[in-house]
């Protein structure tokens, strides 16, 4: 799953949104570019319902890895 967050985002809202992963027992790596971050996350998100995470402050976006067949 990759997390796209708002350009407007604060560290505040970055930490919130990565402990809040950690706490749904997630792993995660951060990308920081020039003018948005991006977070690949890790882990069993087949039942995650990816609205949970959107719904997060600075989150502007969530895309689930479709399965392989």
């Amino acid at each position: 799953m990759l997390v796209i967050m708002k350009k407007s985002v604060t560290e505040e809202q970055l930490q919130g949104v990565k402990q809040y992963l950690v706490d749904n027992d997630f792993d995660f790596h951060q990308s920081t570019g020039a003018n948005r971050v991006i977070i690949g996350v890790i882990g069993d998100t087949q039942n995650f319902d990816p609205a949970r995470l959107k719904a997060q402050a600075g989150v502007l976006e969530v895309f689930k890895i479709p399965e392989e067949e």
